[in-house]
């Protein structure tokens, strides 16, 4: 079954408490050269049967208004993904 993928990130104006224990912890463990880290969320959509530009409006719109926060987050990809 295909897939949609929508990636969601705070805006770049907002705080990101659970980016910075991340990039702190980095180097902690070994990691380095990494300036930041920004977290986000993933949301995986299975479409029953094929992906139409209608279905993939309809999840441009459920990424807008209801997998987004858009007071403080962007949508910044959706996509199909094959399987």
């Amino acid at each position: 079954m295909p897939r949609i993928v929508v990636d969601v990130m705070p805006k770049p104006e907002i705080l990101d408490p659970q980016g910075k224990a991340i990039a702190a912890a980095l180097p902690r463990l070994g990691f380095s050269g990494f300036a930041s880290v920004r977290q986000g969320k993933r949301f995986e959509l299975t479409v029953d049967g094929d992906v139409t530009p209608e279905i993939l409006q309809q999840a441009r719109e459920a990424a807008e208004k209801m997998l987004s926060n858009p007071v403080i987050e962007d949508v910044v990809n959706v996509e199909v993904v094959a399987d």
